[in-house]
């Protein structure tokens, strides 16, 4: 017996939309999500001749507390259609006389994100644009409480190695605190054409763009031993009080203090090797760093920094092999 909650449904007649009906429902304005979470995860791994385990992982807001403040806005662009994007919220207040448009990085947004009367970034028909913004951005004529909207924190246990001759510590007790800045994800739809990077690759038209904006205000690891992007490889180092951000240096404007990362992923094939993979390409990360304490064998050695710390030209193919 159907329950009475269930029973309109089970009397209803489904009818499917012809081309006119689904032409009506086109440029409508999209779906907001407002999201709290906490995620934890014991261990993930991947086995191959042997184990890479990252171990206790917890994303969560600061010291522990819920992650919220989140709002996802989804939206699937007409064409030349401007969507929510980066700093366009910025825009928008400075347009409307908010924001202080002497201070650089106003001025930058509003100059970068205002197309044709409105605030964000153009797309093509059929792109989906995912823009991750604050659902409470505070008082609209500060910066600090728009930048400083979503807190967070990610910690890992270790991150380890383990073969038929034992296993190793990479990395341990790390925590990283720090505000999350807006972040998109865009899927380009490109259909099926393709195009060909500088190096020679050919990669597919339609990829997934990541932009993201975000700080460290405080993080500390244990380095125990690993490479990280094939750049430095050490053993026995503690970092303590780690902050990463772009708030000095000649590579400031736009980013309001914050560090950027940004990617392109899609299909491709290597004009080296003629393999097929996984494209990432248009790689960039942009960054001050600041390590006050650089511990060697449970020893500091002073202060380490780094100004204008940028990886940029950089392309990537994954394959099995």
């Amino acid at each position: 017996m159907l329950s009475p909650l269930l029973t309109p449904f089970a009397n209803a007649e489904i009818h499917p939309l012809n081309d006119a009906a689904l032409a009506g429902v086109t440029g409508q304005g999209g779906v907001t999500v407002e999201l709290e979470t906490k995620l934890s995860i014991d261990q993930f791994s991947w086995t191959d001749e042997g184990i890479l385990a990252v171990n206790g992982l917890r994303l969560s807001g600061k010291n522990d507390s819920v992650l919220d403040n989140l709002k996802l806005t989804i939206d699937i662009a007409g064409q030349d259609e401007v969507l929510e994007h980066g700093f366009s919220e910025i825009a928008r207040r400075a347009n409307a006389g908010l924001l202080d448009t002497s201070n650089p990085d106003v001025a930058n947004a509003l100059a970068n994100y205002s197309v044709a009367g409105e605030f964000g970034k153009q797309f093509n028909k059929g792109d989906l644009v995912i823009h991750l913004g604050a659902v409470d951005t505070g008082d609209p004529t500060s910066l600090n409480d728009y930048l400083g909207a979503v807190d967070f924190e990610l910690s890992v246990d270790s991150i380890t190695s383990r073969g038929s001759g034992g296993s190793a510590t990479l990395f341990s007790n790390v925590l990283l605190q720090g505000n999350l800045g807006p972040t998109d994800l865009v899927i380009r739809n490109g259909g099926s054409a393709m195009r060909t990077l500088a190096n020679g690759n050919s990669v597919s038209g339609s990829e997934l763009q990541l932009d993201t904006h975000f700080e460290i205000t405080n993080g500390r690891l244990n380095w125990d031993a690993a490479d990280v992007i094939l750049l430095f490889n050490f053993a026995a180092v503690g970092i303590e009080g780690l902050q990463i951000h772009n708030r000095r240096g000649a590579d400031t404007l736009g980013h309001f203090g914050m560090a950027n990362a940004t990617a392109k992923l899609s299909r491709g094939t290597s004009a080296g090797s003629g393999k097929n993979g996984l494209s990432i390409h248009d790689v960039e990360f942009r960054a001050d760093i600041d390590m006050p304490v650089f511990k060697v064998g449970g020893t500091s050695i002073g202060t380490v920094q780094f100004t204008d710390f940028a990886i940029t030209d950089t392309t990537m193919m994954v394959y099995g092999h």
